[in-house]
């Protein structure tokens, strides 16, 4: 279960901001949001399960999402051996000459088995310039803390540190490492960022086939696949895959000719294709018999997209994972992500306590029948090009908080909240001529 997440000198964002999945001492206008919106976590406190970001493009969502990307990719890979003698590449904020010298953040809490964990680094010239780990049962300790090489760690309560930290290089994450010789809290740590999942609603065929291999192995999370996909009026009835040998006829139209001409070098090849099933009728509508289609060739953008999400929804419901999304209403209907966003917002749909996070331009989302204030937050740039992230129930309008009542989307519109694009009069643009 996430808690918070807290990045600085990080692509747009200068200085530190934090994103929190903990419920604000607040009351929605609509009760029931108060039961269906959250969840009881450790001890008495309550965490949210969704949260929306919105902002104008080039605000800083998108970049909020790679920060929390980045982080994981470092703590799965920092310790492999394939970049060894590589800086790590990391993209701090460019628009100021105070951070040329600064370690960009990152941090994150969560709660694993119970127990509540900090962790977090920071990275300086390409280096691991500090790191540290706590936990937290009854009173926060520390697990281990570094700056640059020293690293210090809990002879008690962190023993699996013994005798790695000289293994650990200055481009590698301590976890990491300590992960890789088979340390029991560190590898649970690892696991934890493992099940956190992070798509694009912009590019649907990375997890395509994760749908896919969902479907091939588990009969269960197939049938509830397949029912989301259906329920949401593709027409789908099922979903099947084959292997298509590919001729120079079948390649696409725009492949580049360097491509295809490699293809006819090396023989051609296989494709793997899906194929969705769909009822087939007569005149009198009656339904005779079934027809695949080829999900590329006949199926809608949205409906593909439709059914590669639904692999990652269905598995992080049924594990009680975290999910955060980029673009989730790209090609939906908004009544499709209305009904998405739902799910998880639902006891009854999400039982296991899963979380989604996601950035969206879909205003019809923001309503206080929909969303608490502490659900929804922005992104917003200012004159330095540094982006400021906040939510609504901290957003403060001529000294006063959002009353629970707001109409959000109007008020967002309107730019009462801020995080909207200001734009000039593009029939500028065309100087006199159309006068």
């Amino acid at each position: 279960m996430l808690l918070e997440f807290s990045v600085g000198n990080f692509r747009s964002f200068k200085d530190k901001v934090t994103f929190s999945m903990v419920a604000a001492n607040i009351t929605a206008k609509h009760k029931k949001l108060n039961e269906s919106n959250l969840f009881q976590a450790k001890g008495r406190m309550q965490l949210l399960r969704s949260a929306v970001l919105y902002g104008a493009n080039a605000s800083g969502k998108s970049n909020l999402i790679k920060a929390i990307d980045f982080m994981k990719y470092l703590v799965l890979n920092s310790s492999r051996d394939t970049i060894a003698g590589e800086p790590i590449d990391i993209d701090r904020f460019r628009l100021s000459t105070a951070t040329a010298e600064e370690p960009s953040f990152f941090e994150i809490v969560f709660l694993l088995n119970g127990t509540r964990y900090r962790y977090g680094f920071e990275i300086l010239h390409g280096t691991v310039s500090a790191e540290w780990l706590y936990r937290a049962k009854q009173r926060e300790v520390p697990l281990f803390e570094r700056e640059k090489q020293e690293i210090k760690f809990s002879k008690t309560a962190f023993k699996e540190g013994r005798e790695l930290t000289t293994r650990t290089r200055e481009n590698a994450l301590f976890l990491s490492v300590v992960a890789q010789w088979n340390g029991e809290i560190s590898q649970s740590v690892v696991r934890w960022f493992r099940r956190v999942g992070i798509i694009s609603g912009l590019d649907d065929l990375g997890y395509r086939m994760f749908t896919f291999r969902q479907i091939e192995k588990d009969t269960d999370l197939k049938r509830g696949i397949i029912d989301f996909v259906s329920r949401l009026d593709t027409g789908i009835l099922d979903v099947a895959a084959k292997e298509v040998e590919m001729s120079v006829e079948r390649l696409p139209a725009d492949m580049p000719p360097e491509l295809r001409e490699l293809f006819v070098k090396t023989g051609g090849g296989f494709r793997f294709l899906i194929a969705t099933v769909h009822s087939k009728y007569d005149e009198e509508g009656n339904r005779v018999s079934t027809e695949e289609f080829d999900m590329d060739e006949h199926e809608s953008a949205g409906t593909q997209k439709i059914f590669s999400m639904a692999g990652p929804i269905m598995d992080t419901l049924q594990n009680g994972r975290v999910l955060v999304v980029d673009e989730l209403d790209a090609r939906l209907h908004p009544l499709i992500t209305r009904e998405i966003v739902k799910l998880f917002n639902s006891p009854r749909t999400n039982p296991h306590n899963a979380q989604l996070i996601f950035a969206t331009h879909d205003t019809n989302l923001l309503s206080n029948k929909f969303f608490r204030r502490d659900q929804i937050w922005f992104t917003e740039k200012d004159r330095y090009g540094a982006t400021d992230l906040y939510s609504l129930v901290e957003f403060k309008m001529a000294g006063k908080k959002t009353r629970n009542d707001a109409s959000f989307e109007k008020d967002y519109i309107l730019g009462r909240y801020g995080a909207i694009p200001f734009i000039g009069n593009l029939e500028d643009l065309f100087g006199e001529a159309n006068a």
